[in-house]
Parts: structure tokens; C-alpha cells; sequence
């Protein structure tokens, strides 16, 4: 059966947006409009006295990209400083404009999918999660049918610029495809030819280790950095490496598969039919079965062991502690091969249950030769609870932050 299509079309603002990329995404390459929206976007607010100074660029260039960029309704003009008058022409700072554009993010997980309003800031402004089947046909049926409306209620006349899709295992980015994904059983999903059909905006497809990189890079905890690892632990375990501002992709954006390094407890043999895999040792699903079996909670579900966690539950306690000593070892090998500025962890017992970091750390002491300090090297992210939000979100805003001008272009056509 084909998937369900909404019948209520996209509102007028949604039709004018940003082209998909023709090439893989990553970073800025530091000139023009690009260079002037990052470092506002990663400065604050600033005269153009001061960004000529910061990019390098001749005052006459950041007046005419300051002056297409507020064109575009991405940067605004805000009031100057308070103080006494000074000589010479007012230093009046431009910043990030959030009132004209955003974009949608939908995470595809292992149970529900979730939309995410998110603007030019990062920062989700309304989302809504739904269950889905797992299916592949089902579950990007039930995205064109809810699609729309949560868009037309909860963009409040804003334009929105594409939609971010992201999920877990090996996604080709550039093709839009999701190539495998084991725990939904999907192979060779077109996610972003069977979405941009049915909802006339550009589709950004992406795995959400490198869509997390690419939201740290720009919101996060990188944003002054350019070399990080992003290490992702939920249902999936996944790894994003970025060096020089660019995520790495790799042959068919294959890079960062470390869901089979040979981490775990031997005795534990994986689906993929080898014993010993990190994913089958810390994942959510198999960390909650586990405790199932154990008797600590009453089904099956992640999150009913971070509430007895929560409690103070000591057995519940003592697996997620022994979750995070695992995940440590993992972070000693990534910094012991890669040797990034820092790597950032997105886990969800580190967003609830902070307390127990210092397991975390105590393992990658143990193990990593070359990190001398775990605390500063390995850091939680700063998006909690809405992380997933904001890496979709981010997949899209990537592309407007590299080249703001395909704006023009989109509006034009």
C-alpha cells in the first residue's frame, strides 16, 4: 500500500526555500556573506567596523553582504549601545535575525518520529512527537500526513527554509537515502525523494552523529572549535568526526561506524553475529533488556530504568554506571586515534543523570594514553532533552549558514 498523503497543502510561506545541496555539506569556506553570518552567529552582535576587522574582509565588502544579508531577512539591524555619543558614524551592531525564517527537523527513532520547529539561533521552538509503526512506507506516510499542519500551526507565518531528516545507521547523504538502519530493518529507504514529492521543500537527509556534529559546530559546544568527535548513544551508536569545520563523510557517507568495535562483554553476541560489539553492550534497547531480564523494571523501556535510576534505584544505577564505563572506553580509543580538540557526548543517561559522569571519566583516564583530562576533553551536550530537535534542524541550517546567498537564488525562481 503506497504511503498516506495529507490533502491539505503547504502554506504560502513554505515555497520558497533553499535548494538542496548539490555536494556533500560542511563548512564554510571563510569568505563573503558566509564569513559575515558565522562570525555573527558565533560572536554576538556586532558593528561592521568590528566584522571587517574579525573576517579579514574590507569594510565596502561586509557593508554589501551586511546589506543583502538584512535583505534576506537574515541578519537586522538592533539598537546601538547605550553610552554617550562618540565621533565619527554610529556603530550600529547587526545580529542573527529569527523572525523571518526557520526550518523543520524530523528525527526518525526506533518507536516515534519527531517534528521540530527550529530557528536561525538553533533553538527548537516547537516540536511534537508522534509513534510510528517502523515501517518504512508507514512511517514517511505518517510524516507527508502530519507534516503540513504541525508546520502551518507552528511556523506563525514564517518561511521555512527545508526540512532536516535524520535518523540512525548508515545514511548516504547525498542521496538522501538511509542505506541501512538495523533496528528498524529498513535498507535503501528513499527518504528524501519520497518526503520532497510530497511536501515541494527542499529534503536534507542525514545520519544524526554527523547532523549532532554539524549542530555543535555551529550552536554548540564546538562553535570556537574545529576539530571534535561527536559519539552518539541511544537505540543506535553512532560517531561523527569533524576536522577542519567539515564533517568527514567517507564513501557513501559511511564514516563513523563504530557501532561494532569490540568494546563489549565478550560473552554478549551481537545481531550482526559477532560477540563483544559496543552497540549491543550500551545501546537503550539493550541496556533496558537487560535490565528487564535482571528484574529492575517491569518492561523493556529505557526510560522506566532512568526513572529508578532517578530514584536512586541501586541496581539500576549500577547498569547505567557500568553503560557509561563501557561508552568510556569507546571515548579513550576515538581520542587516542583522532586526538580532537574535544568530543562531545550525546547520551542520555549523561543529560538526566550528570551525577554520574565521573564514571565516564574515570574509564577514559584509564584507557587513553594521550587524554590528561577527561573533564575537559569529553564534554555532554548543551542541547538536552531537545538535541534531537536541534540536530535536524541543524542539517538544514549547515547549508544557509555555507551559502546564505542560495536564498536569493530560491527566491527569485
Amino acid at each position: 500500500m503506497p504511503p498516506a498523503t495529507s490533502t491539505a497543502p503547504l502554506p504560502p510561506p513554505l515555497l520558497r526555500a533553499l535548494p538542496a545541496p548539490l555536494e556533500p555539506p560542511g563548512r564554510a569556506d571563510g569568505t563573503g556573506p558566509s564569513a559575515v553570518l558565522r562570525t555573527v552567529l558565533r560572536e554576538g552582535p556586532l558593528a561592521r567596523t568590528a566584522l571587517s576587522r574579525t573576517t579579514g574582509l574590507s569594510p565596502a565588502a561586509v557593508s554589501r553582504h551586511t546589506a543583502d544579508l538584512i535583505g534576506l531577512g537574515l541578519l537586522h539591524e538592533l539598537a546601538p549601545p547605550a553610552g554617550p555619543p562618540r565621533a565619527g558614524r554610529p556603530q550600529i551592531p547587526v545580529g542573527i535575525d529569527p523572525a523571518h525564517h526557520v526550518v523543520c527537523g524530523v528525527h526518525i527513532a526506533l518507536t516515534h518520529t519527531t517534528f521540530a520547529v527550529v530557528d536561525l539561533l538553533g533553538r527548537v521552538t516547537a516540536f511534537q512527537r508522534i509513534p510510528h509503526s517502523g515501517d518504512a512506507p508507514g512511517v514517511l506516510g505518517q510524516i507527508l500526513h502530519h507534516l503540513p499542519a504541525f508546520l502551518a500551526r507552528r511556523a506563525a507565518g514564517r518561511s521555512v527554509l527545508g526540512i532536516g531528516v535524520v535518523t540512525g545507521g548508515w545514511v548516504d547523504s547525498a542521496q538522501g537515502v538511509v542505506v541501512e538502519h538495523d533496528p528498524l530493518g529498513w535498507r535503501d529507504i528513499p527518504v528524501r525523494e519520497t518526503l520532497a514529492a510530497g511536501t515541494r521543500l527542499p529534503v536534507h537527509v542525514d545520519g544524526h552523529a554527523r547532523a549532532l556534529a554539524q549542530a555543535e559546530l555551529l550552536f554548540g559546544a564546538a562553535s570556537r572549535r574545529t576539530e571534535m568527535v561527536q559519539l552518539f548513544v541511544a537505540n543506535v551508536v553512532d560517531a561523527a568526526i569533524a576536522t577542519g569545520g567539515s564533517v568527514l563523510r567517507g564513501r557513501r557517507s559511511g564514516a563513523g561506524d563504530v557501532a561494532h568495535l569490540p568494546l563489549g562483554d565478550p560473552e554478549l553476541r551481537c545481531g550482526c553475529g559477532r560477540r563483544g560489539c559496543l552497540q549491543d553492550a550500551v545501546s537503550d534497547r539493550a541496556v533496558a533488556g537487560r535490565a528487564f531480564e535482571a528484574g529492575i523494571i517491569p518492561a523493556p523501556r529505557f526510560p522506566l530504568l532512568l526513572q529508578r535510576a532517578g530514584d536512586g534505584d541501586p541496581a539500576a544505577l549500577r547498569i547505567l554506571r557500568e553503560r557509561l564505563r563501557t561508552t568510556g572506553r569507546a571515548c579513550a580509543l576515538l581520542l587516542d586515534v583522532i586526538n580532537p580538540e574535544v568530543l562531545v557526548l550525546t547520551d542520555t543517561t549523561a543529560i538526566h543523570l550528570p551525577e554520574l559522569l565521573p564514571d565516564l571519566y574515570e574509564e577514559i583516564a584509564a584507557h587513553s594514553h594521550l587524554c590528561t583530562d577527561p573533564e575537559r576533553a569529553v564534554v555532554p551536550t548543551p542541547f538536552g532533552s531537545q538535541v534531537l530537535g536541534v540536530a535536524a534542524g541543524a542539517v538544514v541550517l549547515d547549508a544557509v549558514y555555507r551559502r546564505p546567498m542560495d536564498l536569493r537564488t530560491a527566491r527569485s525562481a
